[in-house]
């Protein structure tokens, strides 16, 4: 059974191999691309897969206009962090919907599923309506603030005051605008999902900045540009040339 991913985080997409070669050894992974331009590209040169699993939202704009683009038969899997997505998700073949972060069980229920109804005879479609009972709401809720400890103390930090999160060590830590900073339990895998995408933007694998706390933009080697910060970090922050065109427009949004 061959499988195709979209996913533009390296991570991610690495994960996801581990877990269908954990669930299914047998699948075969035929690619894993970044972007709606290489997803088009490939499918318009390649045979289908037998299944697509998707993030929604890839290097150079949602997934949903690669199947506006290309007659996508098979079944499509959709992963995301944000919930406002759901229901125009399962409009394309979908056969389940999975927030990030992924777990184990969650990705071989879905296969199963998939399986299922690949044995029936009836792999693609869902019904709507169906879909709309299921989902609560399709517009998103994210944090308005993050416990921390001080000390012996728990203080609550309000979103607004959040100038960006960081990791090092396999710790994240909040900065706010202030410069102070707080150690959270989150990792940014699970921030991406917990904050609003307008307001913040990862750079990298280290950084997840807030519009305001982009202090410089310096061009950088092989098409990629370098962030100045504020408050100022002395770690090098710099985005990817892949990440750099949707990181523009997200600055001019």
């Amino acid at each position: 059974m061959n499988v195709l991913i979209f996913e533009d985080e390296k991570l991610a997409s690495e994960r996801l191999v581990e877990l269908l070669k954990e669930l299914r050894p047998s699948m075969q992974v035929v690619a894993s691309v970044k972007s709606v331009e290489a997803a088009v590209l490939w499918l318009e040169n390649n045979e289908q897969p037998d299944l697509i699993i998707s993030d929604i939202q890839l290097l150079d704009g949602t997934s949903f206009e690669i199947f506006s683009q290309v007659q996508v038969a098979c079944p499509v899997i959709f992963t995301t962090a944000y919930d406002q997505y759901a229901i125009k998700a399962f409009e394309v073949n979908s056969v389940d919907y999975l927030l990030k972060p992924i777990g184990q069980d969650k990705l071989a229920a879905a296969i199963e599923k998939f399986e299922a109804k690949a044995s029936s005879g009836n792999a693609a479609g869902f019904d709507i309506e169906q879909i709309r009972s299921l989902l609560s709401s399709n517009t998103p809720e994210y944090k308005s603030r993050f416990l921390v400890k001080v000390g012996q103390r728990i203080r609550a930090i309000p979103i607004e005051k959040v100038a960006y999160f960081f990791s090092r060590d396999k710790l994240t830590y909040i900065v706010t605008f202030e410069n102070q900073k707080y150690p959270i339990d989150q990792t940014l895998e699970e921030l991406e999902g917990l904050i609003n995408p307008r307001e913040f933007f990862r750079v990298n694998r280290k950084f997840v900045v807030h519009f305001n706390s982009v202090a410089d933009i310096h061009p950088y080697f092989k098409g990629r540009v370098k962030l100045g910060l504020s408050p100022h970090t002395d770690e090098e922050i710099v985005v990817s040339s892949e990440k750099t065109p949707v990181f523009k427009r997200w600055l001019d949004q």
